[in-house]
């Protein structure tokens, strides 16, 4: 595919996850190689994107030292990731109507690739689909650009119909995908548990 300027994008970064099989509290602030995962998931995203938000519930205090806007989900019913695209897709129509695309992220991915913008924009440019997603060892539908357009019918999605699956959404449109090597390491490598924390620590030294 040919490159191309990706158009403005805004970055969410969910962050929702409780973190049970660690305990308890919030995966984003586990240290990788000195950062914390959020740290590392700003660095990365900040360049590609023209803002970023987190999207997460209850004391949004705790988020204060990233200076990046905190915003909780919109609908108190909807439940997963999706309820926080649609904050994000609601949030940048009122905030900055100026962007037309948002990408989303979860708060748990400190590997995240440095062309990931570019490269989903190109897929969806490319197959004519509005919505891209992450693929390497298997698809991340989390990990997606997503047109601020199609927030009404997700609402409608979530509120009528009850969808509460990412990939039921994305396919429903025809979303399509963009691949990533898993060598030397998978970009999307994501952390749930203790080993998980000690394996990406041992990917950052490497990465050093």
């Amino acid at each position: 595919m040919n490159r191309v300027a990706a158009p403005p994008t805004l970055g969410v970064i969910v962050a929702g996850g409780l973190a049970r099989r660690m305990g308890g509290g919030d995966k984003a602030f586990i240290r990788i190689g000195g950062q914390t995962i959020l740290e590392r998931i700003a660095t990365c995203l900040a360049p590609q994107c023209r803002l970023l938000i987190i999207n997460a519930n209850d004391d949004a205090t705790r988020f204060a030292s990233t200076g990046i806007p905190v915003v909780a989900d919109s609908g108190a019913d909807y439940a997963g990731p999706l309820a926080g695209i649609l904050t994000a897709l609601d949030w940048t129509a009122a905030h900055a109507p100026e962007i037309a695309w948002i990408i989303s992220v979860p708060g748990d991915c400190p590997f995240l690739p440095q062309d990931l913008v570019e490269k989903l924009h190109l897929a969806r440019i490319a197959s004519g689909a509005p919505i891209a997603c992450a693929s390497s060892v298997q698809t991340h539908p989390v990990i997606a650009i997503w047109p601020v357009a199609l927030r009404e019918d997700l609402r409608s999605a979530l509120r009528n119909e009850g969808i509460r699956k990412v990939e039921s959404f994305i396919a429903r449109h025809g979303g399509t995908v963009a691949a990533w090597p898993t060598v030397p390491f998978d970009p999307f490598f994501n952390v749930n548990t203790p080993e998980d924390v000690a394996e990406a620590n041992r990917l950052a030294a490497r990465l050093r």
